[in-house]
């Protein structure tokens, strides 16, 4: 195995000090160094093949270089891209990510998870795990743990968060309906306990309205989690009640499979008899059948600007800072799962 390029072979190579070396290989203090030299030394660095040890670098700042990520259910694939965009993020500035499961419908889990994190010297924690109602989120901006929030956000947190815009992906899906012509429209939604549950469910009640749609109680089914179990439960229980309903609007991908075989169940076409539509656009939903039209949110990009949000935090030593709320823009991909009304 080669051994590690040290900084003073990057400074010998460029003839400077090694703090001169440090300072210009460092972005925040670079502006410090003769440019002349900044460019010596990073010519140096690239020609040897130098990366910075995490380690030592840990040891100057009293750091450990690593950052906490809490996620709610793993087996999730809308996790995946907010993690990879995570981890490209906080490695590119010397930091790895820790990957920690909770489970959300037990705060105390959840609880423990953190102080497991935090007792293991963690830089800064980013959470998915967030309910609306969460004082875990307030006792960390009360500790000054440096913490963003992400596709999560809590009632009156104190902490940043970086989500997708909730209310305009639903906008899309219910304007694309009604462009169809449905205007037996349900509702199946996500958990209320959860930001994303009430706030797409608040949206979806905001468009209907707002199109003139009408949408009774009895069109709308909350379901238990964020499973296709549970689309599966609230679907079947939602047509029982709602025989004349046209479309339905999930409120995940995961509740729109288990829509698919409700409506199945039933003996009715997807895409034909009753449109689905579900949110997030997770990978392969085009090999459904017929494909899922679904709302697209930058999960990969959520998950790069949680970890930006995070750095400068840890950077500028703010600990948890002043709220910031980065709500990122959706598009909507339809495909046959979202027919015209027949």
């Amino acid at each position: 195995m080669t051994d590690r390029i040290t900084l003073k072979e990057v400074a010998d190579a460029a003839g400077v000090h090694m703090s001169t070396a440090s300072r210009a290989l460092n972005e925040q203090t670079r502006d410090v160094v003769n440019a002349e030299t900044v460019a010596r030394v990073l010519k140096a660095a690239r020609r040897l093949g130098y990366t910075p040890n995490p380690l030592a670098r840990g040891l100057r700042t009293n750091r450990t270089m690593t950052v906490g990520m809490i996620i709610p259910d793993i087996e999730n694939p809308l996790f995946g891209p907010i993690i990879a965009g995570a981890a490209a993020r906080l490695g590119s500035d010397g930091y790895s990510l820790l990957i920690a499961d909770a489970d959300l419908k037990d705060q105390a889990s959840v609880a423990r998870v953190i102080e497991t994190l935090i007792d293991r010297r963690s830089d800064g924690l980013i959470l998915a795990t967030s309910a609306r109602s969460d004082p875990t989120v307030a006792e960390l901006a009360n500790r000054n743990v440096a913490a963003v929030l992400v596709n999560r956000t809590a009632d009156a947190s104190p902490l940043p968060s970086i989500v997708g815009d909730d209310h305009e992906g639903i906008g899309l899906v219910v304007q694309h309906l009604v462009d169809m012509g449905h205007t037996e429209i349900g509702h199946i939604s996500g958990p209320q306990t959860m930001s994303t549950g009430h706030g797409r469910y608040q949206a979806f009640l905001s468009w209907t309205q707002s199109l003139g749609v009408e949408v009774a109680p009895t069109a709308i089914e909350e379901a238990a989690w964020y499973r296709v179990e549970a689309g599966l439960h609230a679907t079947s229980a939602l047509l029982e009640r709602r025989p004349d309903i046209t479309a339905i609007v999930c409120a995940n991908d995961l509740l729109a499979m288990g829509a698919y075989r409700a409506v199945r169940q039933k003996g009715l076409r997807v895409g034909a008899d009753v449109a689905i539509t579900g949110y997030n656009d997770t990978p392969l939903l085009d090999l459904l059948e017929p494909p899922l039209t679904s709302v697209r949110v930058p999960y990969r990009q959520m998950g790069s600007e949680a970890a930006g949000l995070l750095i400068s935090m840890l950077s500028s030593d703010n600990g948890s800072g002043s709220p910031v709320s980065l709500r990122l823009t959706p598009t909507l991909s339809v495909r046959g799962s979202s027919g015209p009304h027949s």
